[in-house]
C-alpha cells in the first residue's frame, strides 16, 4: 500500500477542540492507538507530536518480552489481524529511553501498561511513577484486554472482578491527579458490567475498544495464517462494534447506572467522519491505530477533518458534540 507522507496542515482553530479527560487538559481529542505507532520517534519525523492531544505508547510490561513467533500479521478484507504478543523492552528500558525521549520532545504521553498478573501491573505503574520523565505523562492506559497473548486467561477484561483488581492496584501506585483509563475488550457479553467494575475500582475513564479476537486460515497451506493461530482484528471492520460499545456505555452513564467518566473511542477510525461517529456515540477523545500503517499522519489528519465537520454542523466546541446522538449532550 502506498504511504502518504504529506505533512498535514494545522487543525481548524475556529472550533474549540480541547478536552478535559478526568483532569488531563488536552488541546486536541486526537491520539495514536497503542501498538500502532511505536513510541514516538518514528512519527515525529512526519509531524510535530505536540499536535496530538496525547501520544499513546506501545503497552509495556515489567520485563523485556520477545513476543510471539512469525508470521505475526495478516491483512484482511477490511482491516488486519495481528499477533504480536506484547513484544517490548520492559519498563526500565522504556522509561530510560522512550519516555525520556517523549519528554524531551514536549509530547504528552498516555502510557499503556500491561502485565501477566495484577501485581505486575502495579509494579509497572510504580516504576513509571518513579521515572524522571514522569512529568510528560498525562495519563495511564491500563491494557487489561489484549487478545493476542498466548494465554487467553490473561485477558483480565473478560472478568469484572479481575478487571477491578488490576485497576485498584494500579490506582494505588499513581498520584490521584494522574488519570487512569481501563482499556476494554469487546469480546464479552456485557461490556457495561466490566466498565462499572473498573470505574468503581478507581478508573478515571475508559478506552473502548481493543481489537476483537479473530483468526485467518491460509487456504494454500490450509493452516493458520499467523504463528499465534489467533490474533487481534483491527481496522474498518471493527468500527461498528466500537461505536456500539461506546454507545452502550455512555447510555448507562446517562441512565445513572454508571458514573459519568470520559471515554476514549478507538476502533477502525480512518476519517473525520469515523471519528465523529464515536464522538456522537459518547467518546470525548479518539485514537487512530491501523490507519497509521497506510498514512502515518492519520491521527492529525483525522483531527483536522473532524474539526471541519464540527464547524460545518454548527458546533463551536467538540465537547458539545460528545454523546449528541443520544438526544442530549453527555458531559
Amino acid at each position: 500500500m502506498a504511504v502518504d507522507t504529506a505533512v498535514p496542515t494545522a487543525v481548524d482553530r475556529s472550533v474549540d477542540m480541547s478536552v478535559d479527560l478526568a483532569g488531563a487538559l488536552l488541546p486536541s481529542p486526537m491520539m495514536t492507538a497503542s501498538g500502532c505507532a511505536a513510541n514516538g520517534p518514528e512519527l515525529a519525523r512526519l509531524f510535530d507530536l505536540t499536535e496530538l492531544g496525547a501520544f499513546v505508547t506501545k503497552s509495556v510490561m515489567a520485563e523485556p518480552r520477545s513476543g510471539r513467533g512469525t508470521p505475526r500479521m495478516s491483512e484482511t478484507p477490511s482491516g488486519m489481524l495481528n499477533s504480536i504478543g506484547l513484544q517490548g523492552p520492559g519498563i526500565s528500558a522504556f522509561v530510560e529511553k522512550d519516555l525520556a525521549w517523549l519528554d524531551r520532545a514536549g509530547a504528552r504521553a498516555l502510557v499503556s501498561i500491561a502485565g501477566n498478573t495484577s501485581g505486575e501491573f502495579a509494579d509497572v505503574a510504580a516504576a513509571l511513577r518513579a521515572s524522571d520523565a514522569f512529568g510528560c505523562v498525562v495519563g495511564v492506559e491500563v491494557n487489561i484486554s489484549c487478545p493476542n497473548v498466548a494465554n487467553r486467561g490473561l485477558v483480565f477484561a473478560c472478568d469484572p472482578l479481575a478487571s477491578a483488581k488490576v485497576v485498584a492496584l494500579v490506582r494505588e501506585q499513581l498520584p490521584r491527579d494522574v488519570p487512569i483509563f481501563a482499556k476494554l475488550t469487546p469480546d464479552v457479553t456485557d461490556i457495561v458490567s466490566v466498565a462499572q467494575a473498573c470505574v468503581k475500582a478507581g478508573a478515571s475513564g475508559l478506552t473502548m475498544i481493543n481489537t476483537l479476537l479473530g483468526m485467518v486460515i491460509d487456504t494454500d497451506r490450509l493452516r493458520p495464517q499467523v504463528a499465534g493461530v489467533t490474533g487481534g482484528l483491527s481496522g474498518p471492520a471493527v468500527r461498528p462494534v466500537a461505536v456500539r460499545a461506546v454507545w452502550q456505555t455512555r447510555a448507562a452513564m446517562l441512565e445513572g447506572r454508571l458514573p459519568v467518566v470520559p471515554i476514549i473511542g478507538v476502533g477502525g477510525v480512518r476519517t473525520g467522519r469515523d471519528a465523529l461517529e464515536l464522538v456522537a456515540a459518547g467518546a470525548s477523545a479518539v485514537q487512530v491505530g491501523t490507519a497509521t500503517f497506510n498514512d502515518p499522519t492519520a491521527p492529525v489528519r483525522v483531527g483536522r477533518e473532524l474539526a471541519q465537520l464540527l464547524r460545518d454542523k454548527g458546533f463551536e466546541r467538540l465537547t458539545d458534540a460528545v454523546g449528541v446522538a443520544h438526544g442530549r449532550v453527555a458531559r
